[in-house]
C-alpha cells in the first residue's frame, strides 16, 4: 500500500507543473475521481485544513492524503514522491551553475529567468492581493508591512509584523460562542510539542541549513511564492541575488511543489557536500507544515468557528502580501533587467499570465532564450 502511494505521487510529480491550484486539481481528479481513494468530503476538508496552517498548502494536502491511504508512512511516501523530481532538477541545477560572469552564455539565461521571476512574482501579489486584502483592515496592513519592509527586509521585522497583525485582527474580531472544548488526541499533541521544539531549536541555531529553512516552513502563510522573501532575508549576504533569483526562477520551471527552491538554496549554500545540504533544507522547510497538518487534523472543523483565530490569519495572510510586494521591489525588480525592450517582454508577460492566454510552461522557454540571445 505505501509503495503504492509513492508510486502514484512519483507520477504527479513529475507532471504537475501549474503551481499549488494546479497541483490540487491534479490531487482531486486522480486520487477522488479515478482511484477513489477518498470522498468528496474527505478532500474537502484535508484542503481546508492545508489552506488554514502555514507551509505548502498543496504538499500538506498530497501528505494528508497519503496518512488516510497509508497510515504516517503513506504520507512520508506521498512527500518522497511528489518531491523528488523537483528535488533532483533543483540539485542539478545547484550543481551545474558555476559559471556566471558577464557575457557568458549561463549570465544571459540567468537573466532571462530573473526577468521572469519578475513577472511571475508579480502575478503573484496581484492574485494573493484579490483573494487576502478585501477589507479595508487587510488592505491597510497588506500596505503598511510593504512599506515597512521595503526599509530593511529582516526576519525580525517580519515575525514582528505578522505577530502584530495577528493580535490586532483578533482583538478587533467579535467574539463568537463555540460549543465543546477542543480535544487534542496524544499523537497531535506529540506532533505539536515536536513542532515547538524544533522552533526552539531553529531559533538557538539560526545559521544552520536546518535552523534557516526550518523556521522558513513555519512563517509562510499565503502560498509558496512567499517564501522567497523570508529566505531571502534569512540567508542574507550567504548567497549572491543572481544565484538566489536563479534558483527561484527554476523553481517555477520544474513540476512538482515550488518549495523545492530550498533544495537548490541548501545544495548552493554547501557545495562541498551539495546532496547533504539539499536534502537537510527540503526536509527541514516541509517538516513544520506535516508535524501542524498532524497536530491539527480533526480539530480545524472547531478552530474554524472561532472569529478570533479566523480574523488572526486573515491579518497574517494580508502581512504575507505585503512581504511579496516588498520582495517584487526588492530583490526581484531591484536585480532584474531594466532596458525597454525587457521591461516591455516582462509587461506582455505579466498580461498574458494574468489573462490565463499565456501559461507559465510557454513563458519559460521565450524568457529563457530571450536572455541567452539578447542579454
Amino acid at each position: 500500500m505505501v509503495f503504492q502511494v509513492f508510486l502514484n505521487f512519483l507520477y504527479l510529480g513529475c507532471i504537475s507543473f501549474g503551481g499549488p491550484a494546479a497541483h490540487i486539481g491534479y490531487f482531486r481528479r486522480v486520487f477522488v475521481e479515478q482511484k477513489a481513494w477518498l470522498s468528496e468530503q474527505d478532500f474537502a476538508a484535508h484542503l481546508a485544513l492545508s489552506q488554514f496552517l502555514p507551509g505548502p498548502s498543496s504538499s500538506q494536502l498530497g501528505f494528508a492524503i497519503g496518512c488516510q491511504r497509508g497510515g504516517a508512512l503513506g504520507g512520508v511516501a506521498a512527500f518522497l514522491g511528489f518531491t523528488l523530481p523537483s528535488f533532483l532538477l533543483m540539485l542539478g541545477l545547484a550543481v551545474w551553475q558555476t559559471n556566471l560572469s558577464h557575457g557568458s552564455w549561463q549570465y544571459g539565461l540567468v537573466s532571462g529567468l530573473k526577468l521572469l521571476a519578475l513577472v511571475v512574482v508579480a502575478d503573484a501579489v496581484w492574485g494573493m492581493a484579490r483573494q487576502f486584502c478585501r477589507q479595508p483592515s487587510t488592505i491597510v496592513i497588506s500596505i503598511v508591512s510593504g512599506a515597512i519592509l521595503l526599509l530593511a527586509m529582516t526576519p525580525l521585522r517580519q515575525f514582528a509584523l505578522l505577530l502584530g497583525a495577528a493580535l490586532w485582527m483578533a482583538w478587533r474580531a467579535a467574539p463568537v460562542e463555540v460549543a465543546g472544548k477542543i480535544k487534542l488526541s496524544q499523537a497531535a499533541m506529540v506532533c505539536l510539542a515536536s513542532f515547538a521544539g524544533l522552533l526552539l531549536l531553529s531559533l538557538v541555531y539560526p545559521n544552520t541549513v536546518f535552523g534557516i529553512f526550518y523556521r522558513a516552513g513555519s512563517f509562510v502563510f499565503g502560498g509558496g511564492h512567499v517564501v522567497l522573501p523570508l529566505l531571502e532575508s534569512f540567508i542574507g549576504d550567504g548567497l549572491s541575488k543572481d544565484r538566489f533569483l536563479l534558483g527561484y526562477a527554476a523553481a517555477q520551471a520544474v513540476p512538482g511543489p515550488m518549495f523545492s527552491f530550498s533544495s537548490y538554496l541548501g545544495a548552493t549554500l554547501r557545495p562541498e557536500t551539495a546532496s547533504l545540504g539539499a536534502g537537510l533544507a527540503t526536509v527541514a522547510v516541509f517538516l513544520p507544515g506535516f508535524l501542524l497538518v498532524g497536530g491539527f487534523n480533526g480539530l480545524w472543523q472547531q478552530l474554524a468557528q472561532h472569529g478570533r483565530v479566523v480574523a488572526a490569519i486573515a491579518g497574517v495572510n494580508a502581512v504575507a502580501v505585503g512581504m511579496l510586494a516588498a520582495a517584487w521591489v526588492n530583490p526581484v525588480l531591484s536585480n532584474a533587467p531594466h532596458d525597454i525592450l525587457s521591461l516591455t517582454l516582462a509587461l506582455l508577460g505579466f498580461i498574458g499570465l494574468r489573462s490565463q492566454r499565456l501559461p507559465i510552461y510557454w513563458l519559460i522557454p521565450a524568457f529563457t532564450v530571450y536572455g541567452w540571445l539578447l542579454l
